[in-house]
C-alpha cells in the first residue's frame, strides 16, 4: 500500500510512518544542499528570518538540470545526504518535519530526527527525469548566485519516496528490504 501524504508533514502524519513504508508527497517541498545549508544557519546564527518556514517542511536535497522549453524543472534526482548532516540537527531542532534524499545519515541525524519526531525520505537515484514529472512548479526563492543548489520551492504532485529512517529511528538500511517487503504486502 502507498500512503499518499499532503505536505507540510504535520506530527500526527509523520509519526505514524515506519522505515521501508511507500508514499507519494503532494504539496511544497524546498530545495536545499550543502551550500544553501551553510548560509541557512548563517542566518538563523546571524538572528536574520529564513527565506521559507521550517516548521513541518521538507527540504528535498537535489540540484535540479535546466527545465526544458515547457516544464518547470530539468531532471531532480536526489544527492547524497550525509554533506548535510553537520547542518540537519540544528534544522530539526527548529521544527523541520523531513528530508529526501539518498544515502545513509549520521548517529546525530538520526538522534535528533528521533527528539524532534522527524522523517528521512528517499527517492530513487537514477530516476531524475522521472522524478521530475512529479514536479508541477518550481521558483527560485534565496540564494540564486548557488545555480543549481539555490533554494527553490517546489510544488510536487505524488512525488514518490519511501520512509527510509522513520521517527523513532528505524533505518530501513539496517532493517533491511524485507520491512520493505512487509510495507508493500498491506
Amino acid at each position: 500500500m502507498i500512503r499518499d501524504l499532503t505536505l507540510p508533514l504535520h506530527k500526527p502524519a509523520a509519526l505514524p510512518l515506519r522505515a521501508g513504508d511507500l508514499v507519494t508527497l503532494s504539496g511544497v517541498l524546498y530545495t536545499a544542499r550543502d551550500a544553501a545549508h551553510k548560509r541557512l544557519i548563517n542566518l538563523l546564527r546571524e538572528g536574520k528570518p529564513l527565506p521559507f518556514p521550517l516548521k513541518d517542511q521538507v527540504i528535498y536535497y537535489v540540484g535540479p538540470s535546466p527545465a526544458p522549453a515547457g516544464l518547470p524543472i530539468g531532471s531532480a534526482g536526489p544527492t547524497t545526504s550525509y554533506r548535510m548532516d553537520s547542518y540537519t540537527p540544528e534544522l530539526l531542532s527548529l521544527g523541520l518535519g523531513g528530508m529526501i534524499g539518498k544515502g545513509r545519515r549520521s548517529p546525530e541525524v538520526i538522534e535528533a530526527m528521533r527528539r524532534y519526531g522527524a522523517v528521512y525520505f528517499g527517492a530513487t537515484g537514477g530516476a531524475a527525469a522521472l522524478l521530475a514529472r512529479s514536479v508541477l512548479s518550481c521558483e527560485v526563492i534565496a540564494f540564486p548566485d548557488l545555480g543549481p543548489e539555490a533554494v527553490r520551492r517546489l510544488t510536487v504532485e505524488r512525488f514518490p519516496a519511501i520512509v527510509l529512517i522513520d521517527s523513532m529511528g528505524n533505518n530501513l538500511y539496517e532493517i533491511g528490504p524485507a520491512a520493505c517487503t512487509r510495507r508493500a504486502e498491506r
